[in-house]
């Protein structure tokens, strides 16, 4: 059974920077979009980044030039690093996979981990 386990999360202050990773199972990934997805409290979840099978990366427009999203295709593993932390990204991180050439719709992935929680302290 295909399954995507996200760690890294926790807590950082303000400019800080964090790396979560997003770990693979029960099928190659390496052909897929994956994502990172956030969710705040009281808000809906949104999308963050994604990169293509042929490696093109997207970024919202809230965090680019801070948010890097880079994959390790062997060891079927994607990272999300970030610098520059502020408040307003404080949300629990999802990563996702679509089996398609582009993905960025919430609807079109149909992996997903159980996420997990970044919080950046004012």
């Amino acid at each position: 059974q295909a399954q995507l386990v996200e760690s890294g999360g926790g807590l950082v202050q303000t400019g800080g920077s964090l790396r979560v990773s997003c770990a693979a199972s029960g099928r190659t990934f390496s052909g897929d979009t994956k994502a990172w997805f956030r969710q705040s409290p009281g808000k809906e979840r949104e999308f963050v980044a994604a990169i293509t099978w042929g490696g093109i990366s997207y970024y919202a427009d809230s965090v680019k030039g801070r948010f890097t999203l880079t994959t390790d295709n062997a060891k079927n593993t994607m990272f999300l690093r970030m610098i520059n932390l502020k408040p307003e990204d404080t949300a629990v991180y999802y990563c996702a996979a679509a089996d398609r050439s582009w993905a960025r719709e919430q609807t079109q992935f149909q992996y997903w981990g159980q996420g997990t929680q970044v919080t950046v302290s004012s």
